[in-house]
């Protein structure tokens, strides 16, 4: 019962389970249905939306286009221009607000601020290139050598002035060129001369990394001076100078500090030096002897031809000097016409004789000097060491005494020092001292002599002649005081006083009779001369005419156009011209074409040896037969004879004046002697017709 019951019920459970499913699948037909419409219906909408959706798409498409990607291959083109360095293509869309406006904005300010750089980089290179050109232009101008290495002893940078001092190629002066390779160059071009460049070159390198400063001789005989800093990343800077003229101009300085421009020859400092070591060997048992001279009548040469002459003529001493003596011996200028000769290495005091007679017969030899010639003396002073002295100072002290007596005994001749020469040269100091207060004191006179014309027997004119009276030592020898006066600049004042104490006093004589008053060549040359002259004859009342002016020859040498227009200004004025000591100086016929002299005066050393000597007895009568035919006096001087006038009337001279007449005589007595006699009949007085 109980199964049938349940199989009732599991049938009718089964039976309500089948119209459910009968019922589902109804409704899964249903619904299947509906859902396949559905379908549809969302194809149909997808179609739809694909074809929105596309077309959309193709206007974002669009629209992208144009809004960003035109823009961005826009900016992309800009970004490549930039890159490229073309920086001025145009950027658009910067009005934007949007992502792609801030992009190019951005990317523009950018390429603006790029461009303010590039500016700004250019105008840098511009001035870097032009500092480059300065910098080049100064390198390449100055006047020494630089160069630059590294640490690696490797050329960095160096100028032409640098390649050009040790004649190096471009190529040889490649940046990366060690060190060692240029002095390699060098040594083939031989500028080193004959080293050895391994142990030269060692050295150098040796030096790289330090301060140095070295002067360098090469082997052509320029002279470099190398200075060397240290940088500080191990490398040098390197300057070479040429200095070979500054060492020539140094060498030229230190020879004229110790030699005389003129000639050549040591001067003074230089001689004292020799003069010290050969004394400090002389006190070894050598001698040495130092010979000072000057030259006799060199101012004449000097005053008449001129200081050009002058030169000449000093030059050629100093080369026969240089010839007479041993190449161990030492000729010195020492000022002026001075010389000196310091004989070295002697045996006896005889060898030091024969050189000074060597000298002096040398240099007495003529010279020719500007087709002129010339004839001069010397006098010698030696001082022999150390006898005479044991430094310079004292044996040049010593050997200017021997000169002075050389030249007080009558010149052309040499003398050793004495040791009472001391006192003498203190002696002519007080004479010069006194002499220059002589003019001042009036302790001048004047003396005057006769000459007498021969045709007539009589007293033709008077020569005045100049004495000192000292107040302690009486009469002083004209020979002495009138070289003194000379010397030392006194002789044309004491000429100037002369010429007016002479107008004046022959202003008080007869008319017939003339003064005839020496002219110095310092006086001749005085500016103030002519008005001397004129003044003199206009304050004694003397007319022009009665005034003769006595000139040595040797005036007239310097045959300038001041010289004869002097002398013709004189010959305006009236007063008379006469050429004294004709014969002694550098006597030519066209020194008298060049002015008409009314005397000549014969010198008195051709007159003493007249009887004795053929030489002066023709000289004598050529000189006379001269004048007569140039309608000139001839006046023999110093006719001390008999004899000496009976020669000289018979040779054609015209005038005579010496002591057989009268000697020189005081304003007072020659007055007395002679002036009465002219007033009268006249005078022969004892010369014989």
């Amino acid at each position: 019962m109980l199964l049938s019951a349940t199989d009732d019920e599991f049938r009718s459970i089964a039976s309500e389970l089948q119209g459910v499913a009968a019922l589902a699948a109804d409704r899964t037909r249903a619904t299947s249905r509906e859902l396949a419409a559905e379908v549809q219906r969302s194809r149909n909408v997808l179609a739809l939306g694909g074809a929105l959706g596309v077309l959309i798409c193709a206007l974002v498409a669009l629209f992208i286009g144009r809004s960003v990607v035109a823009p961005i291959r826009a900016i992309t083109q800009a970004m490549r221009g930039l890159t490229s360095g073309h920086g001025r293509i145009a950027i658009t869309s910067r009005n934007r607000k949007d992502e792609i406006g801030q992009m190019v904005e951005a990317i523009a300010q950018f390429r603006e601020t790029m461009e303010r750089q590039n500016r700004l980089l250019q105008d840098r290179q511009d001035e870097l290139s032009s500092q480059n050109m300065r910098f080049d232009a100064a390198l390449n101008h100055m006047a020494q050598g630089l160069a630059m290495f590294d640490a690696g002893q490797r050329l960095v940078v160096c100028n032409r002035r640098y390649a050009e001092l040790y004649d190096l190629t471009p190529d040889e002066v490649r940046p990366g060129t060690t060190i060692r390779q240029l002095l390699e160059h060098r040594h083939r071009r031989g500028l080193f001369g004959d080293v050895n460049f391994e142990k030269f070159a060692e050295e150098w390198l040796a030096e790289f990394s330090h301060a140095s400063s070295r002067v360098q001789e090469l082997a052509d005989g320029r002279v470099l001076s190398i200075m060397r800093r240290p940088m500080l990343d191990g490398g040098i800077v390197s300057t070479t100078e040429d200095i070979t003229e500054q060492r020539r101009s140094e060498a030229r300085i230190a020879h004229m500090a110790l030699h005389d421009a003129l000639t050549g020859l040591p001067n003074r400092v230089l001689l004292s030096e020799r003069l010290d070591h050969a004394l400090a060997r002389a006190k070894r048992g050598a001698l040495v002897a130092t010979h000072l001279l000057d030259l006799d009548r060199f101012k004449n040469v000097n005053d008449t031809l001129g200081h050009g002459a002058g030169d000449k003529l000093l030059r050629s001493v100093a080369e026969r000097l240089r010839a007479l003596v041993r190449e161990s011996d030492t000729v010195a200028r020492i000022g002026g016409d001075e010389f000196a000769v310091m004989q070295v290495a002697i045996s006896q005091i005889s060898d030091a004789t024969s050189l000074a007679q060597r000298i002096i017969d040398t240099l007495s030899r003529p010279y020719d000097i500007e087709g002129q010639q010339a004839v001069i003396g010397t006098s010698v002073g030696i001082s022999v060491g150390p006898v005479d002295g044991e430094c310079p100072e004292q044996i040049l002290r010593n050997a200017d005494l021997a000169l002075y007596r050389a030249k007080s005994d009558g010149r052309g001749t040499y003398r050793f020092f004495e040791r009472d020469m001391d006192a003498q040269m203190q002696a002519r100091r007080a004479l010069e001292c006194d002499l220059r207060k002589a003019l001042a004191r009036g302790e001048f006179e004047l003396y005057y002599q006769p000459v007498v014309d021969l045709a007539s027997n009589r007293m033709s004119s008077v020569e005045a002649l100049i004495r000192w009276r000292h107040p302690e030592k009486g009469m002083v020898p004209p020979g002495t005081f009138i070289a003194l006066a000379e010397e030392i600049g006194l002789i044309v004042p004491i000429g100037e006083w002369a010429i007016r104490e002479a107008c004046a006093a022959a202003a008080r004589w007869p008319q017939e009779l003339r003064i005839a008053v020496n002219l110095s060549p310092a006086q001749f040359r005085n500016p103030g001369l002519l008005q001397t002259i004129v003044a003199a004859l206009a304050t004694s009342g003397l007319s022009p005419n009665r005034l003769e002016l006595e000139i040595t020859e040797t005036i007239l040498l310097q045959d300038s156009e001041a010289t004869l227009a002097t002398l013709y200004r004189l010959r305006e004025l009236g007063v008379r011209v006469a050429m004294d000591d004709f014969g002694t100086g550098y006597s030519s016929l066209s020194y008298l074409q060049s002015f008409p002299f009314d005397k000549i005066k014969i010198d008195r050393s051709f007159v003493r040896d007249i009887a004795e000597s053929a030489g002066s007895l023709n000289i004598v009568r050529a000189v006379a037969a001269l004048a007569k035919g140039l309608g000139m006096a001839a006046t023999a001087e110093g006719v001390e004879t008999q004899e000496q006038l009976d020669r000289i009337r018979s040779e054609g001279c015209s005038e005579m004046q010496g002591f057989l007449f009268s000697e020189p005589l005081p304003a007072a007595e020659f007055e007395r002697q002679f002036l009465a006699q002219i007033q009268g009949a006249g005078a022969a007085a004892g010369v014989a017709a």
